[in-house]
């Protein structure tokens, strides 16, 4: 039996197998600095374009960002049932004692964090964000489209997720190896149409969305935002590391900040790499040095890189909550709170695709939380102009859950209580 998680294969020796034809650690360095570096200049030629451009330029631009964000609109809920559902699945073969456990954990340690990220984000971001900044600012311009083309999703994005776990956990019940591999087909396609359209189309997605607000005159605000929410991010990421380890190490009975140092290479990776599944190699490398059991890593490790985003969340909820104060109006707690929960689920069809936390979370961003198409266009913004930060917390919390793991599941463990 062999169990799949990110790139690895997992068999029922306990090994892990890297699957042919996933890129490698060097690849992904490449292309997540490559995708930055377009990113930034996507920024910077729309505001230059923003400046020189006629009306009629931007107007064009502005019918170019809301036809783009039709198209995302449409894929979220396939990106979800088509990557969900076999992750489901795929972790469902496993089951037993230890990945119940794992899940579990993860999915807290995510919520804990989204929670966090909003009340740390509510008590600093006031502090040098100003409330309705975009509404007090500006030259008074608004841009129209030429026209807006409507491409309805098949269900929203609730339904996809409902419909992916009763597929999911049908499957492992009934043991369908033709629906399972239905599933990871369709999930193949989806994968392919988010690296070949969706990613390569994002910085011209945030391009015109720059050129408007640079028309309008509100760059300079959303530039000095920009760092500001960065900052506060990172150092959200940072000091949810450091409680986490503390949490962990009194479970363990380790010393929490030497275990935490020994995760630096994983988190200096990850800041590069941008990827959480990429990274697992790294992430074992400094488990075993924290002394983790052999069995318990090789588990734990490639499982939370598919389950456990806790930094991912708080960048996305540090975000948010700064657009919310920029345009002047509140995320009810209520909303907030449906939001988190149900970005834990989703966020297992992330580790697929490049910036899938963002990806999987944008339906739910104005489903749930009521972000306009600009509003969320500024989000994506904010989340992708440093990227690496979310997923090297991302890494460096997977070594907290396996330290607290090997304290339950360290000794005498065998394949079948895993």
């Amino acid at each position: 039996m062999k169990i799949r998680f990110g790139g690895c294969t997992r068999g029922a020796d306990g090994r892990q197998e890297r699957d042919q034809g996933t890129p490698s650690a060097q690849s992904r360095v490449s292309g997540g600095a490559r995708f930055l570096l377009r990113i930034l200049a996507a920024i910077a030629v729309g505001a230059v374009l923003g400046l020189v451009l006629p009306d009629i330029g931007v107007r064009a631009f502005k019918t170019l960002n809301l036809l783009f964000a039709q198209l995302l609109k449409f894929i979220v809920p396939l990106l979800i049932l088509g990557l969900v559902t076999p992750a489901i699945a795929d972790v469902g073969k496993g089951a037993g004692k230890m990945l119940v456990a794992v899940v579990v954990v993860s999915y807290f340690s995510t919520v804990a964090a989204g929670f966090f990220a909003y009340g740390a984000s509510g008590i600093l971001l006031p502090h040098y964000i100003t409330q309705g900044t975009f509404e007090s600012v500006g030259n008074g311009k608004e841009f129209l489209p030429f026209f807006t083309l409507k491409i309805p999703p098949v269900c929203d994005v609730l339904t996809a997720l409902a419909l992916s776990f009763m597929v999911g956990v049908g499957i492992v019940h009934t043991d369908s190896e033709s629906l399972r591999r239905a599933t990871s087909d369709f999930g193949a396609i989806v994968k392919l149409t988010i690296m070949r359209v969706i990613i390569p189309g994002l910085p011209i997605y945030i391009m015109t969305m720059i050129s408007e607000l640079t028309a309008s005159g509100k760059l300079s605000v959303m530039a000095g935002v920009l760092f500001k929410v960065i900052g506060t991010g990172w150092g959200l990421t940072l000091a949810f590391l450091f409680v986490l380890y503390i949490v962990a190490g009194a479970v363990a009975g380790r010393n929490p900040l030497a275990c935490l140092w020994r995760m630096l290479p994983a988190y200096l990776t990850g800041l590069s790499i941008a990827s959480s599944s990429a990274v697992i190699p790294v992430t074992l490398e400094c488990c075993e040095r924290n002394g983790i059991s052999k069995k318990v890593r090789d588990f734990v490790v490639p499982l939370c890189a598919n389950v456990h985003l806790a930094g991912s969340a708080i960048k996305l909820l540090t975000s948010a909550f700064a657009i919310s104060i920029l345009y002047g109006f509140e995320l009810p707690f209520a909303h907030v709170v449906n939001f988190i929960f149900i970005l834990a689920i989703a966020a297992v069809a992330a580790p697929g695709v490049m910036g899938g936390v963002l990806m999987a979370s944008v339906g739910f961003v104005e489903s749930i939380l009521g972000f306009t198409p600009e509003q969320t266009a500024l989000l994506m913004t904010f989340y992708l102009a440093l990227d690496g930060y979310g997923p090297a917390a991302n890494v460096t919390a997977d070594g907290a859950v396996a330290l607290a793991m090997d304290r339950f599941f360290g000794t005498n463990i065998n394949d079948e209580r895993i």
